[in-house]
């Protein structure tokens, strides 16, 4: 999750709400990719998840990656609680899955060569102290209780209002891992055109990605657990934001819905003031209770911002938020999957074709279908499969039309980063039935085989 902003003025005027998002407008040569994905820790021993603290850690573990890689350290409050290096940051998540949110880079290329150098540096770490890790969607058998809090003063007050709204917030924060993409806009019309193809087509990476079949233990009866979770944890701020959809939609009308939003906290002098339910609008008055007489700053707002968590959001880029964490092929073909769709005015424009005429219903609709069955979802006579072999095709043509090379030259394009969807839709089996099977077969219904089969 985010790292807190702080400065960037007093905000003086309302149009500077938009012009923090319209600042992320960029010509197409400068458009980059940035992935973020995390994973879970646990004990090679016990199959435990990792404290914070002790021989087996996080903070063991942030700590050999600063000493053997050259990152440097994030702290609050004399806890490290993160690394940066090169435009890179590794965080902790709440419940203690380390993330890399990857640096803005121009390929997939690249990105796969990111992806590749941090496992390999998270693995030579913690192997040394007996740690290791899996990229799933949700934690396949620990309780709530077993995943203590990380020492954020974010977590902690989100904790508390995750408890009041929905059911299923905590459960988010501690037992659910996603992989995501952010990805460049280079005008307000192209910000809408994306957004919209983003929410609409974002239940099908999540059917595509579904890696979460199991939770405490058990069969869960969905094939994305974690879409689950996320269908009922607080309204307010999640799912399917049918109006980017309305006419007029744009940088104003964003902002218009994230001041609606309840606030969380706001950031001052290295700590976290409890803002919990409270109205930015109120902030903007001067009539905030949490801080009494005193207006926002820009970095106030950056922080708000961060605080709506839609199947995809709007900062200075657009977000991807749909998809389950998953095995390493995956964290390649994800930003794949999008830079295809989203890069290249042929493939969005067809992307926008597919999915124009769906209401609102349908779109909420295949959500829901998407995180129960998967790639075998049916909805008003929407095929998911169908669906997800015409998404790809666009998106492999995309990523054709892109034509960005890789190894020197030798490949010519990004199309083989898709291979890993191609193949599922060969077999129609997504990461959560291939897990099914074995669990249902040469597991013999032993849950514990997947440590050692699927860790990184």
């Amino acid at each position: 999750m985010s790292i807190p902003q702080s400065g960037g003025g007093p905000i003086e005027h309302h149009d500077q709400l938009a012009e923090v998002l319209a600042k992320g407008c960029k010509p197409k040569e400068d458009w980059r990719i940035g992935t973020e994905h995390e994973k879970f820790g646990y004990c090679a021993d016990t199959l435990k998840p990792l404290p914070y603290e002790g021989a087996r850690s996080i903070k063991a573990v942030l700590e050999g990656l600063e000493g053997r890689f050259g990152w440097d350290r994030v702290e609050e409050e004399g806890n490290i609680i993160g690394l940066t290096k090169d435009g890179a940051n590794v965080s902790l998540e709440p419940g203690g899955a380390l993330e890399l949110s990857g640096a803005p880079l121009e390929t997939i290329h690249q990105t796969c060569d990111e992806v590749n150098s941090h496992l390999a540096e998270v693995k030579s770490v913690s192997d040394e102290i007996g740690v290791k890790f899996i990229g799933l969607g949700a934690a396949p058998e620990w309780t709530h209780e077993e995943m203590p809090l990380m020492p954020k003063g974010r977590y902690k007050l989100m904790n508390d209002y995750m408890q009041k709204v929905g059911t299923m917030g905590t459960s988010m924060m501690r037992r659910t891992c996603t992989v995501q993409v952010n990805l460049d806009f280079g005008s307000e019309a192209d910000m809408v055109q994306k957004m919209r193809v983003a929410i609409a087509l974002q239940p099908v990476a999540a059917a595509l990605f579904a890696n979460s079949p199991f939770f405490e233990g058990k069969v869960n009866g969905h094939k994305s657990w974690r879409s689950r979770i996320w269908r009922d944890l607080d309204d307010a701020r999640t799912g399917m934001i049918p109006f980017i959809f309305e006419e007029g939609f744009g940088f104003e009308a964003w902002v218009q819905w994230v001041l609606d939003v309840p606030m969380y906290f706001v950031y001052r002098d290295g700590k976290y003031i409890n803002a919990l339910g409270m109205s930015f609008r109120d902030f903007l008055k001067g009539e905030l209770p949490a801080l009494p007489g005193e207006k926002p700053l820009l970095s106030d707002w950056a922080d708000h911002l961060t605080t709506v968590f839609p199947e995809a959001r709007v900062k200075q880029y657009i977000e991807m938020r749909g998809a389950d964490g998953g095995p390493w092929r995956r964290l390649c073909a994800l930003p794949a999957f999008w830079v295809g769709l989203m890069y290249d005015q042929t493939a969005l424009d067809a992307a926008w074709d597919l999915c124009k005429h769906w209401t609102a219903e349908q779109r909420d609709a295949l959500r829901i279908a998407a995180s129960v069955d998967g790639l075998q979802a049916k909805v008003d006579g929407i095929d998911m499969y169908a669906l997800a072999r015409e998404v790809v095709a666009i998106s492999e043509a995309g990523l054709k039309a892109r034509a960005m090379p890789g190894a020197g030259g030798l490949v010519p394009d990004e199309t083989h980063f898709l291979n890993a969807l191609k193949e599922t839709l060969e077999t129609g089996e997504t990461p959560a039935d291939e897990l099914l099977r074995k669990y249902h077969g040469e597991w013999g219904g032993d849950l514990k085989r997947i440590y050692a089969e699927y860790s990184y």
